[in-house]
């Protein structure tokens, strides 16, 4: 991915923002066409739960078994259903964390009085952990809309973004739409934190050794190892992620609980492991990484592709 560049050379920085433009764009269009895969995902991690009735039976077998079970069911459109929070939260999640990426990239160049080209591991790893756990705070409630529309369970979600938002907002307060943000902020570091910097370094090492030039066909296989990487490193975390947003806390204290109800990712992540085993923690992670895989080819070649014909349009 080129890095970004001042097109003002009177000034000492100037901020692009193609990176926000196009990585919105770019991370919308990539959602819009591998969201069925996180739904089939979501209702996988949430499965087998001991202590919740609403989960504790495993219904689903596979991507293709659980997508045609939803499908038959609770109908074809239930596979979409969370589409529109989870279309907003890319355009606020994407646009920020990838703009902020190379921007908080270029900064730090800036500081160091290092070259633009050069590129360092370990500034990018930072830079992308800074910009994947800042824009997924701010995009935390759009998330928890989406898991809770995706659970399936009546209790858990409504019809529309606005319904669900409302329902939350009015049972659990606004506490309830920043639910699971600290495994959320956790997972999107680490999903940033190794996505970003491994298709950087995967990009460069296949250029550097003449195989590929800068085209299509390198973007394509630096998106899939960055993709695989991203995967693995953040499934455990994201298994506690989306448990943590689907349960509910009413405001009237005396309501009942399940007994399972989770007050910090920690607890979360302990209860899981001591009732269903470590394996526990990678549940989901087919449909987790037969969606990021294909993802991150369709968001970094649809970047790259508007990113190189977008004009500079700073000052």
């Amino acid at each position: 991915m080129a890095g970004v560049k001042s097109a003002n050379t009177t000034m000492p920085f100037a901020i692009d923002p193609r990176p926000y433009i196009c990585g919105g764009v770019a991370a919308v269009i990539a959602e819009m066409a591998t969201f069925p895969l996180d739904t089939a995902k979501t209702r996988q991690q949430l499965q087998g739960q001991v202590g919740d009735r609403r989960w504790n039976k495993a219904r689903y077998r596979g991507i293709i078994h659980t997508l045609t079970t939803i499908a038959k069911e609770e109908g074809v459109a239930s596979i979409y259903r969370g589409l529109s929070p989870a279309l907003v939260r890319q355009a606020v999640y994407g646009t920020i964390k990838f703009g902020l990426y190379y921007t908080s990239k270029d900064v730090t160049k800036l500081l160091v009085k290092t070259p633009q080209a050069s590129e360092s591991t370990l500034v990018n790893l930072c830079c992308a952990v800074f910009a994947g756990s800042v824009s997924s705070a701010l995009a935390n409630p759009t998330d928890v809309i989406k898991v809770r529309m995706q659970s399936g369970v009546s209790d858990c979600h409504s019809s529309t973004l606005l319904s669900t938002a409302t329902s939350i907002y009015s049972t659990e307060g606004v506490r309830g739409l920043w639910r699971g943000v600290c495994p959320t902020s956790k997972r999107a570091a680490l999903v940033a934190g190794v996505q970003l910097p491994v298709y950087d370094w995967t990009k460069a090492k296949i250029m550097r050794s003449n195989i590929l030039g800068d085209g299509a066909p390198c973007h394509l296989l630096a998106s899939l190892v960055a993709g695989l990487s991203a995967c693995l490193a953040s499934n455990p975390v994201d298994v506690v992620r989306t448990r943590m947003m689907v349960q509910r806390r009413f405001l009237d204290t005396s309501s009942s609980l399940p007994s399972s109800f989770h007050t910090s990712a920690i607890k979360c992540g302990m209860h899981t492991v001591k009732t269903e085993g470590f394996a526990a923690l990678y549940k989901g992670f087919m449909p987790a990484f037969a969606r990021m895989g294909p993802w991150n080819v369709i968001f970094f070649l649809v970047y790259e592709k508007l990113v190189h014909k977008t004009p500079y349009i700073g000052r």
